[in-house]
């Protein structure tokens, strides 16, 4: 048999006298040395179909009405007996003996699923022993050791006493893939477990469960919603929607022959397959005056030490930056985590104050004027976050959220007709007017997105910069989102900085491309000759660790 057998698998979810069917009568197989990838949009039902696998969802929630989940089970110390196991029937002594030893699952948030209190190196250790009582402490930690370095963590064992909050994001995620690993499993779930990652880091942690899976013979099932990993990574796909397996097949085949209109829609919303319309492509004039200028930009933070805390050193977050953007252009933004893309947008419209430099908005300096001095000049430039979750106020209406901004910016007659306004721009943003007497709650993350892209067009703004608001978008809520702001860009001769990791994205949207490195500025000019001949190192590294639909 398979090594994995899903056949017929319901799960529903009871919610409060609700019963949800998350997973509706989905059936796959995954074989040995083979990676099954699932893919789907948020609330298909991917990582409760994972869940369910490992038996992991809440007793009193979950039930299973129907199916089976056989596992073909190698006992390798012989202690229990092997052979294919019904998952949904076992008990939980049987259950812990092969959950983390023979099927282990990489989370899609390390920095949740990682315990902060212990180091990684105790966290590895406990997994280990936990199924091989048998070892002693130096060797439990001589082989979690080992497992790091398999993931290529570099200085391994001055690692091993680390705590996740001193590890970068992509170091946390392969200390999640080592933790997996760690007993040799037969099967690995990953969990979406590149999707926060930088491209070079995603790029890396492919590559590195592509080698440890031809040197162990795994297999695994890897949940993703971006069809790019899906090409580089799966031999065989399954597309989820509400629920059920609408179709699967080989990689090849799907990608390149979709049969589901479901399918053909995901694969339609991906940005290298969305083409401008006239009009978006017309919008740039290149001759265009310049609307922001900022003419070396330095944004330093002082790094202390010692009993009096004295200034030791800076850290040079932005360093010597030049840029003119061009009134009603969109430039990209384009670096790593922590290259200074963020910061440079918030000092451009003066959130974070410069160190030195100079920003104009317009012929209007910026630099140096006081938060009085500012106030009239907000609504000419406004901020789209990242995080419409964290950034919209949970106890406000969306009504109050538009009109708040009007109110103290001195825009509208009076109520009503600031009312009358919010409900403009919430067409704008294409959503119903009812919408205002709603709470941020009450919404999906792509509406959450557009109600923030309302927030910040309220103001009738000239300029607005986007800090990486598509990356944690479905594919076809990206679409959606990235098609908005060229019809919006058009209405409005609205200036555009985004900020984003995704080169897929700068292709499809951007006049323009900057890409930043340790805060300095490498290469920049037209995004078609950005992308299509990058000059500096740095920038061809970025657009070779992009996977592409091609297979």
């Amino acid at each position: 048999m398979n090594l994995l057998e899903v056949q017929n698998l319901k799960t529903y979810l009871n919610s409060g006298g609700n019963v949800v069917k998350a997973v509706d009568d989905v059936s796959f197989s995954i074989n040995r040395g083979e990676t099954y990838c699932l893919v789907g949009e948020s609330g298909s039902g991917k990582s409760i179909c994972a869940l369910s696998i490992m038996q992991l969802l809440p007793a009193g929630i979950a039930s299973h009405p129907a199916g089976s989940i056989r596992f073909d089970w190698q006992d390798h110390d012989n202690s229990h007996d092997s052979g294919a196991l019904n998952l949904l029937t076992l008990e939980d002594d049987a259950l812990r003996n092969i959950r983390g030893a023979s099927i282990a699952m990489i989370f899609q948030e390390p920095m949740t699923s990682l315990n902060p209190v212990f180091s990684i190196g105790e966290q590895i250790v406990e997994a280990l022993q936990l199924h091989n009582p048998e070892l002693s402490d130096d060797e439990a930690k001589s082989q979690a050791i080992d497992a790091l370095d398999q993931v290529q963590i570099k200085s391994a064992a001055t690692r091993f006493d680390d705590f996740p909050h001193q590890l970068s994001g992509g170091q946390r995620q392969r200390v999640m893939i080592a933790m997996a690993l760690a007993c040799k499993p037969d099967l690995l779930i990953a969990d979406e477990p590149t999707t926060a990652l930088d491209v070079t880091v995603q790029a890396e942690i492919l590559e590195l469960m592509r080698d440890l899976q031809a040197q162990k013979g795994m297999a695994i099932l890897f949940i993703t919603h971006d069809f790019g990993v899906v090409a580089e990574m799966a031999h065989q796909v399954g597309v989820m929607q509400n629920g059920r397996l609408v179709e699967q097949g080989l990689t090849k085949e799907v990608l390149a022959n979709p049969q589901h209109a479901y399918t053909q829609q995901l694969l339609a919303s991906v940005p290298e397959n969305l083409t401008k319309s006239v009009v978006d492509t017309a919008a740039y004039d290149s001759e265009a005056p310049v609307l922001v200028s900022v003419k070396d930009l330095d944004v330093w933070f002082p790094l202390r030490a010692g009993l009096f805390r004295r200034v030791k050193d800076h850290l040079k977050a932005v360093d010597g930056i030049d840029l003119d953007i061009r009134k009603g252009s969109i430039m990209a933004l384009v670096g790593e985590s922590g290259c200074g893309k963020t910061t440079l947008g918030r000092a451009i419209l003066q959130l974070e104050k410069p160190t030195a430099g100079s920003v104009k908005l317009g012929s209007q300096e910026l630099t140096g004027l006081t938060t009085e001095q500012l106030r009239p000049i907000r609504p000419r430039m406004q901020i789209a976050f990242q995080d419409p979750q964290s950034s919209l106020n949970p106890r406000l209406q969306v009504v109050t959220t538009l009109t708040e901004p009007m109110k103290v910016h001195g825009i509208g007659e009076d109520q009503e007709d600031r009312i009358e306004r919010a409900m403009k721009v919430l067409q704008q943003v294409q959503l119903p007017e009812d919408y205002l007497w709603r709470y941020p709650h009450e919404f999906s993350g792509g509406q959450r997105q557009r109600i923030g892209l309302a927030r910040a067009l309220v103001t009738n703004p000239e300029f607005i910069v986007c800090d990486e608001i598509t990356s944690a978008l479905d594919v076809s809520v990206q679409a959606e989102v990235l098609q908005l702001l060229l019809e919006i860009r058009t209405q409005r001769d609205l200036t555009l900085l985004f900020i984003t990791h995704n080169i897929s994205v700068v292709e499809y949207l951007s006049d323009e491309t900057v890409v930043m490195k340790a805060g300095k500025i490498v290469e920049q000019g037209p995004t078609a000759t950005v992308c299509s001949n990058p000059q500096n190192t740095y920038t061809q590294k970025l657009l070779n660790a992009v996977p592409r639909l091609k297979v």
